[in-house]
């Protein structure tokens, strides 16, 4: 693991809320308003905005719960990237991989929890951006319902798709940080989980490392007929969203980096029509999903179709939308979705996504649990042979 001093993930050092030894230690992403600071999101558009005047809904909350909040963690420049890389604020280290990204677009929530800097981080998820990050950098992550979490003082302001979510280092750690974040949030126990695996185009590696963490459970294999179109209608809404919320400034403003600039330009040509029939494709995917869901704790598949592209690689943001295109679609339907990390017969990272009912996000936590603590009696032997 990389020095925890040198991941470039903390933007400001905070104290706020309960600093005693048992408060749980939290860093927050720079898109969520904190009283006193400038709301940056990563941008250097952003920078000399007038200081937030009272904290956004998830910081009241963690702080009314007694957490510490001490500091808040970059991001990919107006949470529109899959990369991490910021020329601005600066790229957050993926510590356990320093040559591959960290993800996006909460890079620096996902480095901070790799690295040790926390007991949790909080990040966003619009089209993937707490799942993807957590999936490059090896750690658990969670998406929870649309509208579960209060997003009163995020950014974007208005956005049909985006819910705020924490990272763990450790499934139990998740569960712990869910039960502070989601106001109804009651931990559950099950036994072994039923369980029904989606069927998606991934690499090998991918694949093999999925199939070989289901070893030993009983997982039928299913697929939804409308899960491209949900990842496609799901970048139609975002663009239109996100076009509407910034695409003044990316018109007059010269300061945003070259890749979000000409991603919400390009944006800014889809049409009232075709966002019509997104929404069609939304109504459509979420029944898919709620249908699948019948009879089971969760649906399973592979966070991400291959593993994460070199710092060296990721030249082109828009040649890495695909990395998504397994997680977007549940920001469409609104469903919770939560990934836990795996890793392929290279040691590369690799992911494996729970998507469960509107609402169970204590089912995906209990369901993490268990399938880490089979995963971890399975390497006890090849540890100590």
């Amino acid at each position: 693991m990389s020095d925890k001093k040198t991941i470039n993930a903390v933007t400001t050092p905070l104290a706020l809320g309960d600093q005693g030894r048992d408060a749980p230690q939290v860093l927050i992403k720079e898109c969520l308003g904190i009283a006193g600071l400038t709301t940056r999101c990563g941008s250097r558009a952003f920078k000399d905005a007038p200081p937030e005047t009272e904290h956004s809904a998830i910081v009241a909350h963690l702080l009314a719960q007694g957490a510490a909040i001490t500091g808040t963690v970059t991001m990919h420049e107006l949470a529109f990237g899959v990369t991490g890389v910021n020329t601005f604020a600066g790229t957050a280290l993926n510590p356990n991989w320093p040559d591959r990204i960290p993800g996006g677009s909460s890079s620096g929530s996902a480095s901070a929890v790799a690295a040790g800097l926390c007991d949790f981080a909080v990040g966003t998820d619009t089209g993937g951006s707490v799942r993807q990050p957590a999936c490059c950098c090896g750690v658990y992550g969670l998406k929870p319902t649309y509208g579960a979490i209060d997003r009163r003082g995020a950014i974007p302001r208005g956005s049909s798709l985006d819910v705020i979510g924490p990272f763990a280092a450790s499934a139990e750690a998740l569960t712990r940080a869910a039960a502070m974040m989601l106001p109804s949030f009651a931990p559950v126990k099950l036994d072994t989980p039923k369980l029904k695996q989606i069927n998606v185009e991934t690499d090998t590696d991918i694949l093999a490392a999925l199939e070989d963490a289901l070893v030993g459970y009983d997982v039928p294999a299913i697929s939804l007929p409308s899960f491209r179109a949900s990842y496609e209608a799901g970048l139609t809404v975002i663009n239109y969203e996100l076009a509407s919320e910034f695409g003044q400034l990316a018109r007059s403003d010269a300061s945003l980096g070259a890749d979000v600039k000409a991603r919400i330009q390009a944006a800014l040509s889809v049409t009232p029509e075709a966002l019509a029939e997104a929404e069609t494709v939304r109504v459509v995917f979420t029944r898919e999903v709620d249908a699948a869901l019948e009879g089971v704790d969760a649906l399973v598949l592979p966070t991400m179709p291959c593993v994460p592209p070199t710092l060296a690689d990721a030249t082109d943001p828009r040649a890495l939308l695909p990395l998504t295109r397994l997680v977007r679609p549940f920001n469409l339907s609104g469903h919770p979705a939560l990934t836990l990390p795996l890793t392929t017969k290279d040691g590369l990272p690799a992911g494996l996504q729970l998507v469960g009912r509107k609402g169970a996000e204590a089912t995906l936590c209990a369901i993490a649990e268990h399938l880490s603590r089979a995963l971890a009696a399975r390497s006890m032997p090849e540890m100590l042979s």
